[in-house]
């Protein structure tokens, strides 16, 4: 059964928004020995999704383990921020067992609230370092790189700039789209926060505010304009194209990929991850659904279905994209990304939301 039902927009920042896994969890009712003897599981053959995710990207993924186990999975839908917000409300009483997000900050904001339990090790430790909570509280499930989409009828790859300033440019003027309400670019905002620090991070957007940029709702709306040639560059999440691609044809796309400099903020690789809320540490079915997501079969699903890169080492990457260690960037650990409420405030202040 799946829920649709809307929920207000509340400030994701009230929890801080500190990404995971970098604090002891703060609730006195969250698990706070990680070492300590976890409860025996139990089933019931059913459990309740919270889903950040699009439903066209991850419900045949749900379809596929409700049919492989006969766990019935019981989803709600909703915005990445929106459904972190009312977890927040909810607390304790919230009926979800699972939380599966879009953005590694939102999963830091609850475990920074007490709200996850600690992961099995086997789960946990299903993904490398730099990609999961430190801590245990949640599991990276899947990697998506920020690119520049282009208009490949106008310019070709070398002809772009290759750092995320450049586009700030007069010769961007009014060429330029993006989605600042968007998590993954109020992620990367995040990360040129982090990296550059918030004078530089300030004068960015400045810059980009004063640009005449066209705004969008997100990913999808900026690779059709561009794909249209209406729109001759835009900040888009890699897997976007790739996913348009297999439909249509690489060769029949207009809109083009410009992989920036690796270390470049405008290059960072963020992760979609899921966690399991403190009442259901002990949920078997809720448990085998996240291990199910870092399986192999979880992954290869990504990998064929979604376009986006895998976490577990030894599954390759969709053919075409670059390696991910090539583009992750080594001075910023996703745990780095500590303030998005600051990065909110930052973008109201310069007028871009």
């Amino acid at each position: 059964m799946r829920l649709h039902p809307a929920v207000s927009v509340l400030a994701l920042s009230t929890a801080g928004l500190l990404l995971a896994g970098c604090a002891a969890p703060a609730d006195p009712g969250a698990p706070a020995d990680p070492g300590a003897s976890a409860p025996a599981a139990e089933s019931d053959n059913a459990f309740t999704l919270y889903s950040g995710r699009d439903e066209d990207l991850v419900q045949p993924l749900i379809d596929a383990f409700e049919a492989e186990t006969g766990i019935d999975v019981e989803v709600r839908y909703g915005n990445t921020a929106e459904l972190g917000a009312l977890l927040l409300e909810e607390g304790d009483a919230t009926p979800a067992d699972v939380f599966l997000s879009q953005d590694a900050g939102a999963l830091g904001a609850l475990a920074n609230a007490g709200l996850f339990s600690i992961l099995p090790d086997d789960i946990a430790d299903a993904v490398p370092a730099g990609f999961s909570s430190t801590d245990g509280n949640w599991v990276g499930v899947t990697g998506r790189a920020r690119v520049v989409a282009f208009d490949g009828e106008k310019y070709s790859a070398d002809e772009l700039p290759s750092d995320i300033d450049a586009y700030t440019e007069d010769e961007w003027r009014g060429l330029l789209g993006f989605a600042p309400t968007n998590a993954s670019f109020q992620s990367f905002v995040t990360a040129y926060r982090v990296l550059e620090g918030e004078e530089a991070a300030e004068a960015y957007l400045t810059a980009l505010a004063g640009n005449e940029p066209q705004i969008f709702e997100g990913n999808s709306a900026i690779l059709t304009a561009v794909n249209e040639g209406v729109l001759d560059v835009g900040l888009i999440n890699h897997y976007y194209w790739f996913a348009q691609a297999s439909e249509v044809g690489a060769e029949n796309m207009r809109a083009q990929l410009k992989f920036l400099d690796a270390g470049d903020p405008g290059s960072i690789v963020n992760v979609t991850g899921a966690g399991v809320l403190n009442g259901s540490a002990a949920d078997a079915d809720a448990l085998a659904f996240v291990e199910y997501l870092v399986s192999e079969e979880g992954q290869t699903y990504f990998v064929e279905q979604t376009f986006e890169y895998p976490l577990v080492v030894g599954i390759d990457a969709p053919e075409g994209l670059p390696s991910l260690e090539s583009l992750v960037n080594p001075e910023l650990d996703l745990s780095d990304l500590e303030t998005i409420e600051e990065t909110q405030e930052l973008l109201a202040r310069v007028g871009l939301i």
